[in-house]
């Protein structure tokens, strides 16, 4: 008996102590047990003081009552539930039964109440804490009016027995009140030393992250980047805070092993041989060895060992398949891949990211766990500047990095992209050869990885653009635009520059760029009418006898007003054919705009017209149909949730986690394969998405060109006002007609 207490004991310490259970949680056990310790205590208190049996039954039966629920709280992990139950319980039953059968106003039952006042603060939040509050102080207040003024409903006893009966309210009132504030000081107490460990633990791990990468001169920064892309997969994947916080620390260690490896083979430029190969191949068993004694986290142990594992079995050490990879080392694997391909490495430069994104659909099921697949995919497409990267210090020129251009263009900074976001940036330049001018130039370009190319081929796979060259004299070739207007205008007297000091404010509206080119006597203002609005901007440094250095760059917070700039050029338009129930859509990019939102109903159509953008060039550049939730209807609307994206070729994505998706995607003998889908999607052609809804359940399927595609989506936290709506990348729709259900 007195084991099975002790171990009850040691449980119970655990739970409340445990940082890993929500704060208000352990409140409410802690307090509640408390509470039940003196309301038990006062049991037999009540019978020596020989109260009146009315009195002793209801403290046993509300003590019985509380009991109860709370034991069903703590084990079936219903707390939010049982904290109001009892809010009510004790404001409007307990408490004011506690008044009438202990004595009254005249006995210890004032004392007794104050646990109503007390157990409402503590364990109730928000706007919910606030009406009990009220209602508690109310129903106290009506309760002793009416035992105040009419004393036969009072079961009273001696006065001495109400004496001692405010004793031992204060007495047990006083030890609740002890055992709370020393739990919570206790509580701070090892939260802090539980903070100053996970510090050092921290600390720990980027020193020895530090430690691998510095061995590997081509991986820099690689395990940060793969701890937070892992980070975000285990979050969209529905993981818990708790969950993706680890995950962030196992993949941050995933290559530990590495440390074990020679810098020879790890830096070897050339091809591996067999037998070095091998030896790489051996880090997960050695990074595993590493952390294998670090038994608060084991799942470090588990990320090691299983990264290179692939879901179809050919990966390694051990050749795991599918589940049998723990979900860690599933999700580690996507993101390292992911990392690896966007990263410069000493035999290749950064693989573009739509190209990445192919890698993964090739590999779904293969080398990846579909569903984290299918998350990385959906990243991607999110990521729309391409933020999801490994970064060059040389881009921005920051601290002591420098760029050297001898001769004209002779070396070409890494583009910054401008946005609709003005930038402001400001570099230094000085002459490399004293005897001439320095001459620096801005590059204005579009490519996949942003950067300047001259072969034809990397021209051509990178989809490289040149807009215009542009001097800080006002002097600017823009032979890839379609208009160009530069004028010189006045200097503020606020813009002060040093010797050799340049600034530069760009911004890019549609398809406009506004450049301001500030020197210390002058400003040149440009204005550039780009082909369209779908491509990018990216601003690269060069120019001839240039040093460029100390380069600082901010972007405003505030976005730019569609008529910022001054508009030299007429707009392009690809939606100017038919206009059918509702205004028709232009995609310049992801999502970039959409339709008004439309009640889903039984047997309602979709139809239009779509065409992709002449800069389109992938599969994805097509309509999306999402699904969608707000108070009005609206996209962005009060209240406003994704629910669910489908594209017409078939991929789909559920957006929030009350959502769950089965999709089937099968192809006839018209479908001739992605490249003719694409074309056809290039010359337009009609598309039908039907709806069909039964509660909570809609299924969405469309046919076209060949590819017949069909989701079946539920939403399963019982919203019922359910809207879709059009969007899209880099296409024109055109012609939309809704027709109603039956």
């Amino acid at each position: 008996m007195i084991k099975r207490f002790k171990e009850k004991h040691k449980e119970f310490r655990e739970y409340i102590y445990d940082t890993t259970v929500d704060i208000k949680e352990r409140t409410f056990i802690i307090f509640s047990v408390t509470v039940l310790i003196a309301l038990f205590a006062a049991i037999p208190c009540g019978l020596i003081m020989r109260e009146p049996l009315s009195a002793t039954i209801s403290t046993l039966a509300g003590t019985l009552i509380f009991s109860l629920l709370v034991s069903f709280a703590y084990h079936k992990k219903k707390i939010k539930e049982v904290k109001a139950i009892l809010s009510f319980i004790v404001v409007f039953i307990f408490l004011p039964m506690m008044l009438f059968t202990n004595g009254g106003v005249e006995g210890g039952t004032p004392v007794w109440l104050l646990l109503g006042t007390i157990y409402i603060a503590l364990v109730l939040d928000g706007k919910f804490k606030g009406i009990m509050l009220s209602l508690n102080a109310i129903v106290m207040v009506i309760c002793f009016i009416i035992a105040y003024f009419n004393p036969e409903t009072v079961s009273e006893y001696s006065r001495g027995g109400n004496f001692y009966d405010t004793l031992v309210a204060l007495f047990i009132i006083s030890g609740i009140t002890y055992t709370l504030f020393t739990f919570q000081r206790n509580l701070l107490q090892k939260e802090e030393k539980h903070k100053n460990i996970q510090r050092l633990f921290e600390q720990t791990a980027v020193a020895l992250v530090n430690a691998i990468d510095a061995k590997d001169k081509y991986t820099h920064g690689h395990s940060s980047r793969v701890a937070e892309y892992s980070k975000m997969i285990a979050r969209l994947s529905g993981m818990s805070d708790a969950e993706c916080d680890e995950i962030y620390y196992v993949a941050l260690l995933h290559d530990v092993g590495k440390i074990g490896i020679s810098e020879s083979i790890i830096n070897k430029n050339g091809k591996l041989t067999d037998e070095e190969y091998g030896i790489i191949k051996q880090h997960p068993v050695l990074g595993a060895q590493i952390l294998h004694s670090i038994t608060e986290y084991p799942n470090l142990e588990v990320g090691a060992l299983g990264h290179h594992e692939r879901f179809d079995g050919k990966g390694y050490p051990y050749n795991l398949k599918g589940p049998d990879i723990p979900d860690f080392a599933r999700i580690i694997s996507v993101a390292d891949a992911y990392d690896a391909m966007t990263s410069r490495r000493s035999y290749r430069d950064p693989i573009p990211q739509q190209d990445v994104r192919e890698e993964f659909v090739k590999g779904s099921g293969t080398q990846f766990d579909p569903e984290y697949a299918r998350i990385m995919i959906h990243l991607i497409d999110i990521d729309t500047e391409y933020e999801m990267k490994e970064r060059s210090n040389i881009t921005e020129l920051s601290g002591k990095e420098q760029l050297a251009v001898d001769e004209y263009r002779s070396v070409v900074s890494q583009g910054i992209q401008i946005t609709d976001h003005m930038s402001t940036i400001t570099i230094r330049v000085k002459a490399i050869d004293p005897a001439r001018d320095a001459r620096p130039v801005l590059v204005l370009f579009d490519s996949l990885d942003g950067n300047v190319h001259v072969k034809e081929e990397e021209i051509n796979k990178l989809s490289y653009y040149e807009y215009a060259v542009a001097g800080f004299d006002g002097n600017v070739d823009a032979q890839g635009c379609r208009n160009m207007q530069v004028k010189a205008v006045e200097k503020p007297k606020v813009v002060t520059l040093r010797d050799g000091e340049f600034a530069i404010e760009a911004v890019k509206v549609k398809d406009h760029v506004l450049l301001r080119l500030i020197t210390k006597e002058m400003i040149n203002e440009a204005i550039l009418a780009l082909p369209d609005s779908t491509r990018y901007v990216y601003l690269g440094f060069s120019g001839e006898n240039s040093l460029i250095y100390d380069l600082v760059i901010e972007n405003s917070d505030k976005k730019c007003n569609p008529g910022y700039i001054p508009r030299i050029a007429e707009e392009i338009s690809y939606i100017d054919g038919p206009v059918g129930d509702i205004p028709n859509l232009q995609l310049d990019g992801y999502r970039s705009d959409c339709t008004m939102g439309i009640p889903v109903i039984n047997g309602m159509k979709i139809r239009f017209h779509t065409k992709s953008l002449p800069t389109a060039r992938l599969v994805w550049h097509c309509p999306f149909i999402n699904l969608f939730t707000s108070d009005d209807g609206m996209t962005g609307g009060p209240n406003y949730r994704d629910l669910f994206l489908m594209r017409i070729d078939g991929e789909c994505w559920e957006s929030d986690p009350a959502c769950s998706v089965d999709e089937i995607i099968n192809y006839n003998q018209d479908f001739e394969g992605w490249d003719a889908w694409k074309k056809s999607n290039k010359e337009g052609f009609e598309c039908e998405v039907s709806f069909e809804r039964h509660d909570d359940t809609i299924v969405i399927f469309t046919e076209n060109l060949g590819l017949y595609a069909k989701s079946t989506f539920t939403i399963n936290d019982g919203t019922d006002q359910i809207f879709v709506s059009l969007t899209g990348d880099q296409c024109a729709i055109t012609n939309i007609r809704i027709v109603q259900g039956a």
